[in-house]
């Protein structure tokens, strides 16, 4: 039978099958996992499990060599730090940031599950940068010791038809959100246009309206237009405001 692309049906019952365990003991030719595998190569897929806590990744799927060119027995976080496109490198580090406070969280209240996914551009094998979207899903279940595991999953999304004016971006406990992507998916997130985005990383390094318009070789007029519709799209009173919001999600 089929299984439904916009279903993650596979990776649940991998995280039940596995999770009493620790993660221990995955075996390539298991059955459910060939299965996990042929899924994820279908869909243009790798992902990985792991002990967030202690930094410790269990399990790696095989399109990880293909998808970022490392092997999936040698895929270390650092791979993905590495490999991240260097205008997305900030992005990338407050959403690290924002995962470990939320896994925080999960290990105090020692049960619950969070997700962070966003669209980010990793180098591949050939040295470009497709726009992936990954999807952190944190969890704090009975197994082995009271931790928090992370099953972390990266789709190729070129398939679909993204505004390329703002970045998806999720942080939450919906995990109707946890699915194959679509338009509707990648939709959710940062409402700002790249440049509006821009103002807003430059507003909250402490420059001025003046000095961003000399900066970015815009007129002080347009910048001041910019600030308007940064609040309007919003809906927050003050820049000031919508910075801290954004750097509490790790958006910035």
């Amino acid at each position: 039978m089929m299984t439904d692309p916009r279903s993650y049906n596979l990776f649940h019952k991998f995280i039940e099958t596995y999770a009493p365990s620790g993660f221990h003991g995955i075996v390539r030719d298991d059955t459910l996992v060939e299965e996990l595998e042929n899924y994820t190569r279908e869909n243009n897929q790798f992902f990985f499990v792991g002990d967030l806590l202690q930094m410790k990744i269990n399990y790696t799927s095989k399109r990880s060599s293909e998808m970022i060119g490392i092997m999936p027995d040698d895929f270390t976080p650092y791979h993905l730090r590495e490999a991240i496109h260097p205008d997305d490198a900030i992005r990338h580090g407050n959403g690290t940031a924002q995962l470990f406070r939320m896994a925080t969280d999960l290990f105090i209240q020692r049960k619950g599950t969070q997700l962070l996914s966003t669209d980010l551009r990793f180098r591949n094998p050939f040295g470009l940068y497709p726009d992936l979207l990954v999807q952190c899903y944190l969890f704090n279940i009975e197994s082995q010791i009271n931790t928090v595991y992370i099953l972390q999953i990266h789709t190729g999304i070129e398939h679909v038809k993204k505004s390329k004016a703002h970045f998806h971006y999720y942080v939450g406990d919906d995990l109707s959100n946890f699915r194959f992507p679509d338009e509707e998916l990648l939709r959710i997130g940062n409402p700002l246009s790249d440049r509006e985005f821009e103002i807003v990383k430059l507003i909250a390094t402490g420059l001025s309206s003046e000095q961003i318009a000399e900066k970015i070789f815009l007129s002080f007029h347009t910048i001041s237009t910019h600030r308007s519709n940064i609040l309007n799209k919003t809906g927050f009173n003050t820049i000031a405001g919508l910075i801290i919001d954004f750097q509490k999600q790790g958006i910035l």
